[in-house]
């Protein structure tokens, strides 16, 4: 049977962690802090401040340059991604409680209206899913996470649309959408799947992803077993190769200061026990 957390009980408005994390995310992520720092630089060009304006534009315009040109982001972004490799060839999924998705799937909200499901750059965590579930037919599927604002569908209602187009079982598919973080992808989901200690669950999610993930999964008192998808950087960083643009280098900055921040916030709050969880 397909069952979901939904209805009435469902939460209106995220959390106020949810909201912070989000206006602080935005304001300590380094793309944000050159341009400002750029743009401060600019404005005191006009003031007794000149040499303090030019050393800030230097120093802006030199880190835009290193950062979003030079393969630095990727040396940053590999030791979150390697942290937790794949299972080898040998691993018994079918073994396994289940395989748990973690939501962040979907492109935008807008395309939901549009399209079936929408998916963005992080759609291996569904299509991994898809391609597990049909090597191990008997294992069960749990998607989680919900959405905001509010009056847009929960993603995981939406990715188990998908899911089902794409002939997945019904009977083995479960949806929690109620999330908005991860630390409330694991703390509802074990609520809706009462983890015991003897279950070992397979856990989907980017790789740079995954060391927070895992953290918060333990806490909530699921055995995990990390099955890392959506890789940034490769296996090798060369120190030779530049980005294609800067945006793209810029990106992958915010994305690893975003996991870095992540898991010292969600340390210092008590959501993991440790400060980088190790498999």
């Amino acid at each position: 049977m397909l069952c979901s957390v939904r209805g009435p009980e469902r939460c209106e408005l995220p959390p106020m962690f949810y909201f912070v994390s989000k206006i602080l995310g935005f304001f300590l992520q380094p793309s944000t802090l050159m341009f400002a720092t750029l743009f401060v630089g600019v404005l005191l060009t006009a003031t007794a401040w000149r040499r303090l304006a030019r050393w800030l534009m230097l120093g802006s315009l030199g880190a835009i340059a290193v950062f979003g040109l030079l393969p630095t982001a990727e040396l940053l972004v590999q030791p979150l991604e390697d942290r937790f490799p794949r299972p080898d060839a040998g691993f018994d999924v079918a073994s396994t409680a289940g395989i748990i998705v973690l939501g962040g799937v979907v492109d935008g909200p807008g395309q939901v209206r549009r399209e079936l499901g929408g998916l963005g750059e992080t759609a291996e965590r569904l299509t991994e899913a898809l391609a597990l579930s049909r090597r191990y037919p008997g294992v069960r599927i749990i998607f989680t996470g919900g959405s905001w604002p509010s009056n847009y569908p929960p993603e995981a209602e939406l990715m188990g649309d998908v899911l089902l187009a794409l002939g997945l079982d019904a009977a083995r598919l479960t949806l929690e959408s109620k999330s908005f973080t991860t630390h409330e992808n694991a703390v509802l989901t074990a609520r809706l799947l009462e983890p015991r200690p003897d279950q070992t669950w397979l856990l989907i999610t980017s790789a740079a992803h995954m060391p927070r993930s895992v953290g918060v999964f333990r806490k909530a008192g699921f055995k995990v077993v990390a099955w890392p998808v959506d890789y940034r950087s490769p296996v090798q960083v060369s120190l030779m190769s530049i980005y294609p643009s800067f945006l793209y280098g810029l990106r992958d900055l915010d994305y690893a200061a975003h996991e870095y921040q992540g898991l010292l916030a969600y340390y210092l709050t008590g959501r993991t026990d440790t400060l980088f969880p190790a498999p």
